[in-house]
């Protein structure tokens, strides 16, 4: 398998550079708290709970500070004053950001649709010497959901999007060449299918591994026995370990994969974890927002799977563009 690093590379929309999803890192953890409990109106936070926040996953103050300071130069939070108090939130280019990617997250695995058997292939030749450039298509395909075939030929079950192509171009450095293509079977061992450029057993390690640790916390969510810090723990863990599962298994087709494809069961699982704590989770982002700030902050809200999937803080954008007219 590879290095998830490597296929969550820092993700740019225009002005903004959302951090990569890298574990243990405060700035990738800072945007999914932040996200978690205040994309739907774009919230302010104060700043000492976003500090409390980043504190109950060990991060230090100090490291906490920095943290917003290099979001807010990333174009990912914008800030203001209320004399010694500061305050931040998400910029509009990076919540729609941020609510796309939550959109892709939450229709995963929601549907199986049919393949029409048909590979999208993309080769291309770049020079030894040229490792940056190299690595940073490599990174550009692994983020998309493919994989390589061979060296220089990367395999996707999809067709490639005018806005994939799009972008496709831009990292296009050296030569290459895309293709829409069936698989000819040869009579021979040495042929290769397309589907074994994915590690079919790794993937299915992966998912097995996130349905045991979290289906054990069920019971536990049902009977209202976690809450507080808790919660939000468990809540921001559940979405890091499943943010991945759209890139390493790219809804590859089902007449490949074996019987019990784990793919829809992890699904339930997520979606039974994050919803469940919802409620407590908030309502401990609350109080804390609440002591920062003295007073309550309604808007602070967690939203669920469906909201997620129907796109979190399109509501808040149409009610915005109705007022302009």
């Amino acid at each position: 398998m590879f290095e998830l690093e490597e296929i969550f590379p820092d993700a740019e929309a225009g002005s903004v550079r959302l951090p990569r999803r890298q574990e243990g890192s405060p700035q990738g953890l800072g945007v999914t708290l932040i996200a978690d409990y205040t994309l739907r109106a774009r919230a302010w936070l104060p700043s000492a709970a976003i500090v409390d926040l980043l504190g109950e996953f060990g991060v230090t103050s100090g490291a906490a500070r920095t943290t917003i300071s290099r979001l807010a130069r990333r174009g990912v939070l914008e800030g203001r004053r209320d004399g010694r108090h500061s305050a931040y939130r998400l910029t509009g280019p990076a919540a729609d950001n941020l609510s796309n990617g939550g959109r892709d997250i939450a229709t995963f695995g929601a549907g199986e649709e049919p393949w029409d058997g048909w590979w999208t292939l993309v080769a291309f030749s770049i020079p030894q010497e040229e490792s940056t450039q190299r690595r940073a298509i490599r990174e550009h395909l692994r983020w998309r959901g493919y994989a390589p075939l061979y060296d220089g030929v990367w395999v996707s079950p999809h067709q490639l999007t005018a806005g994939e192509q799009a972008e496709l171009a831009r990292v296009a450095f050296g030569a290459m060449s895309v293709f829409r293509s069936q698989h000819v079977e040869l009579a021979t061992g040495a042929t290769r299918n397309p589907i074994d450029a994915w590690d079919i057993a790794g993937i299915v390690k992966q998912y097995t591994t996130f349905i045991r640790r979290w289906s054990r916390l069920l019971p536990r969510i049902t009977a209202g026995a976690v809450s507080g810090s808790a919660a939000v723990r468990a809540r921001t863990e559940v979405m890091d370990s499943y943010r991945r599962f759209p890139v390493l298994d790219p809804l590859l087709p089902i007449e490949f994969l074996p019987p019990g494809w784990p793919r829809a069961r992890a699904r339930e699982v997520f979606v039974a974890v994050y919803d469940g704590l919802a409620e407590p989770a908030q309502e401990h982002v609350r109080a804390l927002v609440a002591r920062a700030a003295d007073g309550p902050h309604p808007q602070i809200r967690a939203h669920t799977v469906a909201e997620m999937a129907a796109g979190v803080g399109d509501d808040k954008r149409a009610a915005l563009q109705s007022t302009k007219r």
